[in-house]
């Protein structure tokens, strides 16, 4: 069977094109797998793609609407001149596609119009709303949603209520979106609850603990690492063998940089930026904290988990619920309770047979979220759009 999926830019790091990259390696086994990337930010994918699978770019063009080849400032695209104006489509309400651009809607539609069968997967509301009104129904046509339905602002979820029921599917990530997608169309769109899936694990070295409480994400406002530094001052104080560090890249860098030093924390609290030995270095800490604002169901916190981590984890919504069991392999804390996150992280700094306790069974946990699992699931889903 062909698949085919759609992602916003295949060349960044971020957890959609995780995941994205990881359903793409497990299927190509079985299925002739292409991933189409309407913008481009790198010469060649920043994460791991098996060869099997085709890597191709719908525009050569950066997210800004810039030439991918253009030196920066150096733009005279004619179409990038009306990006001065809202985007007046539907799809416009995905602020990932706020601004105009009639050349980049006119290559995804193309695309999707060119593929004769098998399953197009689109990967966020835009691609998912532009896939419902113009994708051809001779394909099976397969909405994700990566984040949740309640985040989303009221005009792009009337929008969505509008146009999923035209999808063969809508996938999401978590029990409660699931309930919340339901809440809002009924029976009219075909909901399916897939979650996000990791590489299968063949053994994660059992190696000595350094006493570090490890993060990773987007230095951005909606994963909460200003709340998990203000946390970690607190925790500093009573434990300042400890130390915090934050992996990731983002626009908050200098936010963040600027919090740790009017706190003292240089050297306590580190940012590490992006690293491709994520699982060495989850391998190494002894415990994973999660401070998101918002999430779908974040992989970052089923890697941490795969490798032995105990998580304390704000219940934010969604997803940490659906992974993280209380006081059995992590600890979930009230959504934005910083004192709470505090709390949770001295509890497991003091006891270590608890860390330990929970770190096994956060081992168990993670298995469950396997790509042969998740694969299986994916497989009885297009079984049963292709039988009808």
């Amino acid at each position: 069977m062909n698949i085919r999926y759609i992602l916003h830019n295949a060349y960044g790091v971020g957890g959609t094109i995780r995941t994205v990259f990881n359903q793409a390696n497990a299927l190509c086994d079985s299925h002739d797998v292409e991933i189409a990337s309407v913008y481009r930010t790198g010469q060649k994918p920043a994460l791991p793609l098996d060869p099997r699978v085709r890597l191709v770019c719908l525009t050569e063009l950066r997210d800004n609407g810039s030439r991918f080849t253009d030196a920066p400032g150096t733009n005279s695209r004619f179409w990038r001149k009306t990006r001065r104006f809202r985007n007046p489509l539907p799809h416009g309400r995905d602020f990932r596609y706020k601004r105009w651009d009639p050349y980049v809607d006119m290559r995804v539609i193309r695309y999707m119009r060119a593929q004769r069968d098998g399953v197009l997967i689109t990967t966020r509301p835009s691609l998912n709303l532009l896939s419902a009104w113009f994708g051809p129904q001779r394909l099976i046509r397969i909405g994700q949603d990566h984040m949740n339905f309640d985040s989303y602002k009221p005009p792009l979820q009337t929008a969505m209520v509008r146009a999923y029921p035209r999808l063969d599917a809508v996938t999401v990530l978590t029990r409660a979106d699931l309930g919340s997608y339901r809440e809002a169309m009924g029976d009219r769109a075909r909901l399916v609850r897939i979650p996000n899936g990791i590489p299968a694990r063949s053994g994660v070295p059992d190696g000595q603990r350094a006493p570090i409480v490890a993060a990773a994400g987007r230095l951005s406002r909606q994963k909460g690492f200003d709340l998990l530094v203000e946390a970690f001052a607190q925790v500093h104080a009573e434990h300042p063998d400890w130390q915090l560090h934050l992996f990731g890249e983002g626009k908050w860098r200098p936010k963040l940089t600027a919090m740790i030093a009017e706190r003292g924390l240089e050297g306590t609290v580190r940012l590490r930026g992006l690293s491709r030995t994520l699982d060495a270095e989850f391998a190494r800490a002894s415990i994973f904290a999660l401070s998101s604002r918002k999430e779908g169901l974040p992989m970052v916190l089923l890697e941490a988990m795969s490798t032995g981590l105990p998580v304390v984890a704000f219940d934010c919504p969604t997803g940490p619920a659906d992974v993280v069991d209380d006081g059995v392999n992590g600890l979930l804390v009230p959504a934005e309770d910083v004192p709470g996150m505090a709390a949770g992280l001295s509890r497991l700094i003091e006891n270590g047979d608890e860390r330990t306790a929970m770190g096994k069974d956060a081992r168990v946990t993670a298995a469950g979220y396997e790509m042969p699992v998740i694969v299986a699931q994916w497989e009885k889903l297009f079984a049963e759009l292709a039988a009808r």
